[in-house]
């Protein structure tokens, strides 16, 4: 990987989602190219917020008028054409109202558009669902955020400084491990011919730790009580809390996942797909430009494994909505693990240029409204799709993103950013607002 990709993989989220590479935005300089399957790296403290930063109930000032189904369409179309993208699609749920949107083509040359309902990939909205699994089995007992990897994974992060020991599940789930971000595409390469030679590989949860762990860290783990402590999105964390699931509970994360969130809700179209790379029912194709392409790769097919609890899961807008409103208004959890998922610290000013004034909690993201109050969700990417979400604190209102096209292309990637990212301020806040 050259040192111009890496400058700007080091900045990309979510997912963010944070995008999220698996979770990424970005933020370096122009002319850097990068794939978004990498995550963002921030570790600049800035000013806490502490575990209070939510009493100001952002769904009462938050909320505005709501879109119309018409003033959706256009500004969804406005964002199609801002960001560059192949497809887009949007569901805005206010209250019992669901609207939806969509723009572009499912498939290129087809004119086809995103079918409703359509399965996509959650990237690492995928962090939400595996951070509610962990703190359901911290109220249950069965775990506490005080203990350390080590007591869990014994001899599975250790060398090169790494230190199980010191690490514990609070640090895990709000990225303040300092573990290296590793990301498989430093083993088997981020060219399009690499990913079309991978794109069925299976990828053991234990490789993406030793990938990590053959690195330094890049800090000691944060005091779990530092409210402004060096920060770092990190992937394998999650990876090593999936493991941790399977240990205290016996099953893998994703069958955790169903018995516990997905089943419960009835979300028939979210799911752990292992090493299926197929997408069930109805979907929109994923399209990617690479390192040294030029043309688009269809990346629509392919084994999620190299994702695990960091990335993997399938979902749909109507899914999503449900699963963060339930989330937010405590149906999921008591108020006390709600709390403690809520309770904020800062991420780095390198965000500032699209997501300004961002912060993190345990696998949950909060951002202000620009017309008042703060939103909260995640947001997730992997090569060519990009998922975008946004929920107010009180549940009243929610939006979901799932939109396909990227470029590594530094200019690209920014104007796109900042196009989703007004979609949802405006679809929260009202047709006046952006």
């Amino acid at each position: 990987m050259n040192s111009r990709n890496t400058a700007l993989r080091s900045r990309l989220t979510a997912a963010v989602a944070l995008t999220t590479a698996l979770a990424g935005v970005v933020a370096a300089a122009p002319g850097a190219a990068a794939t978004a399957r990498s995550a963002p790296t921030t570790s600049a403290p800035r000013q806490a917020a502490g575990p209070g930063a939510d009493a100001e109930a952002p769904g009462s000032r938050g909320a505005r008028k709501p879109l119309t189904q018409r003033q959706l369409q256009r500004a969804v179309e406005r964002t199609l054409r801002e960001a560059g993208y192949v497809n887009i699609s949007v569901e805005l749920r206010d209250g019992r109202r669901h609207i939806g949107a969509r723009a572009g083509e499912a498939k290129l040359n087809t004119g086809r558009p995103v079918p409703r309902g359509a399965s996509f990939r959650a990237g690492s909205v995928t962090k939400t669902f595996v951070a509610t699994v962990i703190m359901q089995l911290v109220a249950e007992g069965q775990l506490a955020l005080d203990d350390t990897v080590e007591e869990w994974l014994p001899g599975l992060v250790a060398g090169k400084g790494n230190d199980g020991r010191r690490i514990t599940i609070k640090n895990l789930l709000q990225h303040t491990s300092g573990l290296h971000n590793y990301d498989i595409t430093e083993d088997i390469g981020e060219t399009a011919a690499d990913f079309e030679r991978t794109r069925f590989l299976h990828i053991e949860p234990r490789r993406l730790i030793a990938g990590a762990v053959k690195h330094e860290p890049d800090f000691p783990a944060a005091d779990p009580n530092d409210p402004a402590p060096k920060w770092k999105y990190n992937n394998p964390g999650y990876v090593l809390l999936g493991m941790i699931i399977e240990k205290a509970t016996g099953h893998p994360w994703g069958e955790e996942v169903k018995r516990r969130i997905t089943k419960p809700l009835k979300l028939k179209g979210t799911y752990a797909p292992g090493d299926d790379p197929y997408l069930r029912g109805p979907h929109a194709h994923t399209y990617h430009v690479f390192p040294g392409s030029k043309g688009w790769t269809d990346t629509t097919t392919r084994n999620m494994t190299w994702g695990d609890a960091a990335g993997a899961m399938v979902t749909t807008e109507r899914d999503v909505n449900r699963f963060y409103t339930q989330l937010l208004t405590g149906r999921l959890l008591p108020a006390a693990q709600l709390k403690q998922m809520r309770a904020v610290v800062p991420v780095s000013e390198e965000f500032d240029e699209v997501m300004p004034d961002l912060q993190y909690g345990l696998g949950l993201m909060r951002q202000p409204l620009t017309c008042g109050g703060v939103r909260w969700g995640h947001g997730g990417d992997i090569d060519g799709g990009v998922v975008r979400t946004g929920f107010t604190a009180d549940g009243k209102r929610g939006v979901v993103i799932a939109a396909s096209g990227k470029k590594v292309d530094y200019d690209h990637l920014i104007k796109a950013e900042r196009a989703f990212q007004g979609l949802v301020n405006q679809a929260l806040c009202g047709p006046d607002t952006r």
